[in-house]
C-alpha cells in the first residue's frame, strides 16, 4: 500500500470538505479561512501525488503534513477554537516551502 497516496487523496477530500463548508456554512473570517486553508490543502495534496510518482516521497510527505498543520489551524480557528492557532500556522507554511525545495532537489539530482 502507498501510504503517501493515500494521506494525499484522504487530504484532498478533506479540503473539498473545508471548501464547501466554507462556501455554504460559514460566514466572515471563518469562510475566509476554510477557503484559503481549502485551497492550500488542495493545491499541495496534488503536489503529493506528483511527489509520489516521481519518486520524491520525503517532499511528499512535507506537503502532506505542511497542509494538515497550515489547513488545520486555520479550520481549527473556523470552528471556534482561539486564534492564538493562527502562531502555529506558519508552521505549516514552512513545510509547505520546504517541500517545493525538496522537490526541485530532486528534480534537479
Amino acid at each position: 500500500m502507498n501510504w503517501l497516496v493515500v494521506a494525499a487523496a484522504l487530504s484532498g477530500a478533506l479540503a473539498v470538505g473545508a471548501g464547501a463548508f466554507g462556501a455554504h456554512g460559514a460566514s466572515g473570517v471563518a469562510a475566509a479561512w476554510l477557503k484559503t486553508g481549502g485551497e492550500y490543502q488542495l493545491i499541495h495534496a496534488v503536489a503529493a501525488l506528483v511527489a509520489a510518482q516521481l519518486g520524491a516521497r520525503g517532499a511528499g510527505w512535507l506537503f502532506v503534513g505542511g497542509a494538515l498543520v497550515f489547513s488545520g489551524t486555520l479550520y481549527l480557528m473556523a470552528l471556534g477554537l482561539p486564534n492564538w492557532l493562527g502562531a502555529v500556522t506558519p508552521i505549516g507554511g514552512l513545510l509547505l516551502i520546504a517541500g517545493w525545495l525538496w522537490l526541485a532537489w530532486a528534480a534537479a539530482r
